[in-house]
C-alpha cells in the first residue's frame, strides 16, 4: 500500500546534507518524487535580489538577511510547491528555517490538508563547516551559524544526523518511516 505522505520537508542548516538526502530519497522511494530546494529559488531570482536589502543578503560572517521583496517571492514559490502537490506530485522540500518556528508555520499554512513528513536534518557545526569549505560556493560561517539555529523550537516527525551517517543511510531511515505511515 502506498504511503499517504505527499510532502517531505527537510529542515537543516547549510551544508548539513539535505540535498544529498533528497537525491537519495528519489532513488530509494518507489514513487516519483520531485526535489525542490530553497537554493533553486535563490538561483532563479534576479541578481539584484541575491545581493540587496530587499532580497537575500549574505554577510561576511555567514549571517543571512531577508528583505520584503524576497519574502514576497518566497511566499509565491511556497504556494506553487503546494499547488504541485495538490495537482498530484509528491515533493521533497529542502529548506533552511532561518526564522525558526515562524518558517515552519509558513509551510504549514500552504501545505494545510496535505500529509507532510517533517524531517530535521542535523549535523555537527564543525563537520558542516568543513563541508562548506570543501564546497567552495558558500559564505564561510553560514554552516556553523545555522547548525543549531534552524532547529530551535522545532519538533519533527523524524530526525537524522549526517555528522557520521551518509545521505543514503539517512534516506533509508526516512523511507522506512514513510512506508510505516
Amino acid at each position: 500500500m502506498a504511503s499517504s505522505v505527499r510532502v517531505i520537508v527537510l529542515n537543516g542548516g547549510s551544508s548539513s546534507g539535505k540535498s544529498g538526502i533528497a537525491r537519495c530519497l528519489q532513488a530509494v522511494l518507489p514513487e516519483a518524487w520531485l526535489a525542490i530546494g530553497v537554493d533553486t529559488l535563490i538561483d532563479v531570482m534576479p541578481p539584484r535580489l541575491q545581493l540587496g536589502a530587499e532580497g537575500i543578503g549574505f554577510a561576511d560572517d555567514g549571517e543571512i538577511t531577508i528583505g520584503a521583496e524576497f519574502r514576497l517571492l518566497e511566499d509565491a514559490w511556497m504556494q506553487g510547491v503546494a499547488a504541485m502537490v495538490h495537482a498530484g506530485a509528491r515533493v521533497i522540500v529542502d529548506d533552511v528555517f532561518l526564522g525558526g518556528t515562524e518558517s515552519r508555520q509558513r509551510w504549514e499554512k500552504v501545505l494545510d490538508g496535505l500529509e507532510v513528513l517533517w524531517v530535521g536534518v542535523r549535523c555537527d557545526a564543525a563537520v558542516a563547516a568543513g563541508r562548506e569549505l570543501a564546497r567552495g560556493d558558500r559564505v564561510a560561517g553560514m554552516a556553523a551559524a545555522q547548525a543549531e539555529l534552524v532547529h530551535r523550537g522545532m519538533s519533527y516527525d523524524i530526525e537524522v544526523d549526517t555528522t557520521r551517517a551518509e545521505a543514503i543511510e539517512c534516506a533509508n531511515v526516512i523511507a522506512e518511516r514513510i512506508k510505516s505511515d
